[in-house]
């Protein structure tokens, strides 16, 4: 019986590690900057963020006043959004050996700097940045995306 009840734990205990591998792997990527008001907000729920929290595709991340966030990406793309502003990470997946995979991401309000990953640097069709107005194709490594007006909403 003692045995038994061992055995039950160990397949639970491994069953959990599972469902969390499989959570983790669904990160888009992490937050490693942060500076002042800063929310993400995703269905079920807009979880606190700090340095470390996950940012996962479908999330969409808004800054308040004078206030920042860096993401690095699983592809080591690197996002640096800046005041104000609203972007919405639309689709992200990525794979790790093939390099394979899409990006698309809108901000709809402020700015935008990013340094491009492994997966344009592979793939530049399967990368997309849009704003209210305008879709862009990535072709270089570094760009800075500026959108003005009252566009997403307020933090």
């Amino acid at each position: 019986m003692y045995s038994q009840a061992i055995k039950y734990a160990l397949i639970l205990a491994c069953g959990c590690m599972a469902i969390a591998d499989a959570c983790a792997a669904d990160a888009a990527g992490v937050v490693k900057t942060l500076k002042g008001t800063v929310r993400i907000e995703r269905p079920g729920g807009s979880p606190s963020v700090a340095i470390g929290s996950e940012v996962y595709s479908s999330d969409r991340i808004v800054t308040g006043p004078q206030s920042s966030v860096g993401i690095t990406l699983r592809d080591n793309t690197l996002l640096s959004e800046g005041s104000d502003s609203v972007l919405e990470l639309n689709k992200f997946a990525f794979n790790t050996t093939t390099y394979e995979g899409a990006l698309d991401a809108t901000i709809k309000r402020g700015s935008l700097s990013v340094i491009d990953g492994k997966l344009a640097q592979a793939n530049p069709d399967s990368v997309r940045y849009s704003t209210p107005t305008t879709t862009l194709g990535v072709r270089g490594t570094e760009f800075i995306i500026e959108v003005g007006g009252k566009g997403g909403s307020a933090p």
